[in-house]
């Protein structure tokens, strides 16, 4: 909790206090703005309630750059794991000193004749700004069909997954191949217990190619400058990410190589009856489109490579170690030994709070580069905000930068506006 009380007004609210709301809380104090950054739960909470035991960063160590606060570690080309995440965190929160009141539940922001109205759960406030830094990953969602699946039957999402030893023996049905699933089949596949993965469209992405590591080239490349304003980028912002690992020293994953040593994989999951689960019928294009992402990106290093004449490894194209011999399209969990299912199926954001008409038909706020077009409301930490690195450690600072700048350069305009209403 912050050590004065609630005020009645803020220059800016921020909502959120996750690496976005308290990048913005350190442009905002260093430019001497009065703000307060109200948090749900407490800051930074996912990293430590929502991450598995073996949880580990899928980009090097080097690509945390939160503001005044880059990775000074000794591995800045290795991965942290979960605790080295969090002390990297609690250093972070100990430098900004966010006047933050944790706990405390955003429940309304909505517009005033001038500025903004916030309700909380701690009381109201009015602010002349307010900065929405939720991000698209409030709510767990699970489909309605698990509703149907037996009792019996262990239903966890991904947030509320730890380890295998803390499921109950059995079979494990991981629903989900974006980075988090295909980890967590991983983890599961390591400790040697049976695994069913139902796959989706996530593309995958090799950890290393002619003799570095995959993100040191595209870092070389530019591709983490890309603005989402280049062509064909706006529908990147609903993309699932690559999926690899950092675990061990990073590695690829290659769910042709778990089908070989065993893990059962199907195709998208479709719905379910009783303990039976059907899933459509594109294993096979599933895992064609992940692997034709995976030799893309290794041809546009070998287009750089060749282009600047670097001396490196001969390149190759990854050929498939298995192919499925059918589609199955129906599992029967009890006479699988299945006993615990796996959610890894993301996340919804909650807008519910925000009265304000900053969003599309799809529900996902109109901005650039986190400037709406309602003055005064901003927006921080969503992927793609702006470049690659927008909803993680590398360009968050960046972006919240730029949106307090601009923040900066509206608030003498809002301040008069303000003024005047109370004058009224």
């Amino acid at each position: 909790m912050p050590m004065s009380p609630l005020k009645s007004h803020y220059s800016t609210v921020v909502v959120g206090g996750g690496q976005a709301g308290l990048s913005a809380s350190h442009y905002l104090s260093r430019a001497g703005i009065d703000h307060v950054v109200f948090e749900k739960k407490t800051a930074a909470h996912k990293w430590k309630d929502e991450r598995w035991d073996a949880f580990c960063l899928v980009t090097p160590n080097y690509q945390c750059l939160l503001p005044d606060h880059p990775y000074d570690g000794p591995d800045p080309h290795g991965f942290m794991v979960k605790e080295e995440i969090l002390a990297y965190l609690d250093r972070f929160k100990a430098k900004v000193k966010a006047p933050i009141f944790e706990h405390t539940d955003v429940r309304l922001v909505e517009p005033l004749a001038s500025g903004f109205r916030v309700e909380t759960s701690a009381g109201t406030v009015t602010a002349d700004a307010v900065i929405l830094a939720t991000s698209l990953y409030a709510d767990r969602f699970i489909p309605r069909a698990a509703e149907r699946l037996p009792d019996h039957i262990l239903q966890l999402h991904t947030a509320d997954y730890r380890n295998p030893q803390s499921l109950p023996e059995g079979a494990v049905l991981v629903v989900g191949s974006g980075q988090s699933g295909c980890q967590i089949a991983e983890d599961l596949h390591m400790a040697g217990r049976k695994v069913h993965l139902a796959t989706g469209n996530a593309p995958r992405c090799a950890r290393f190619y002619r003799g570095r590591d995959v993100v040191d080239w595209l870092t070389d490349i530019g591709q983490y400058e890309i603005t989402v304003e280049h062509d064909g980028m706006t529908r990147k912002k609903h993309d699932t990410n690559h999926y690899l690992t950092g675990r061990d020293g990073g590695r690829d994953i290659d769910l042709r190589k778990f089908a070989l040593e065993g893990m059962a994989l199907y195709g998208r999951f479709d719905t379910a009856n009783g303990a039976r689960m059907q899933f459509q019928p594109n294993l096979r294009r599933n895992l064609d489109e992940a692997d034709r992402v995976y030799n893309g990106i290794n041809a546009l290093i070998d287009r750089h490579i060749e282009t600047n004449a670097i001396k490196t490894p001969p390149p190759s194209v990854y050929e498939p170690l298995w192919e499925p011999a059918a589609e199955v399209t129906e599992l029967d969990l009890d006479a699988a030994g299945i006993t615990s299912i796996i959610w890894a199926t993301g996340f919804t954001p909650d807008w519910s709070y925000a009265a304000v008409p900053i969003f599309d038909g799809t529900g996902y706020p109109v901005q650039r580069r986190g400037v709406t077009g309602v003055p005064g409301v901003y927006v921080l930490g969503l992927p793609w905000l702006w470049t690659w690195g927008s909803g993680r450690f590398l360009s968050v600072a960046k972006d919240a930068e730029h949106v307090v700048d601009h923040l900066i350069s509206c608030l003498p305009q809002r301040l008069g506006e303000t003024r005047r209403a109370a004058n009224a």
